[in-house]
């Protein structure tokens, strides 16, 4: 019966300044191993590639002659998606080509970064570090979480969008 009079323990609240620091040197830890998988996978394809401020790699193995993408823009890409595993993930022959307004959103933020540095007619690899892929999360379907992307992408055509006026 003694029991019956006490209290219930009182939670503490959690302090997030008190975990902080581990939670970065954690992430620090987890980029960096994801950095040497693309490293490493750059060495083995024997690719050239260059890398932009944000971890984005690329390297245009055919280049076009016409129209510079730009934002506001109409792109139209045939383009194959793969895993650094090897396993393809999305392809323009099962979904048909990949068309979106450039500065909208709409598809992977490095997809939107990546295109902006060609040109139509141009065929490149580009490699997307998880945080400019589908994240923490993925896709909810092929492309699971926490994930690198690789895509082998040709910029077929850069339009006007349609105005609707």
């Amino acid at each position: 019966m003694a029991a019956c009079d006490t209290q219930p323990e009182q939670k503490q609240p959690i302090d997030p300044a008190k975990y902080k620091k581990s939670l970065v040197k954690a992430n620090k830890g987890l980029v960096e191993l994801e950095e040497d998988d693309i490293e490493n996978y750059i060495k083995r394809q024997n690719w050239d590639m260059l890398e932009t401020g944000s971890g984005l790699r690329y390297l245009i193995y055919e280049h076009g002659t016409g129209k510079q993408v730009e934002e506001g823009k109409v792109v139209q890409c045939a383009y194959e998606t793969s895993l650094l595993t090897g396993k393809t993930c999305y392809t323009s022959e099962q979904l048909g080509p990949k068309e979106f307004l450039v500065g909208r959103g709409g598809v992977e933020s490095g997809l939107e970064e990546a295109v902006l540095l060609f040109r139509e007619g141009d065929r490149v690899k580009i490699i997307l570090p998880s945080h400019l892929a589908f994240g923490l999360v993925g896709d909810d379907d092929c492309i699971p979480k926490k994930s690198v992307l690789v895509y082998d992408l040709e910029v077929r055509n850069v339009l006007e969008p349609i105005s609707l006026n």
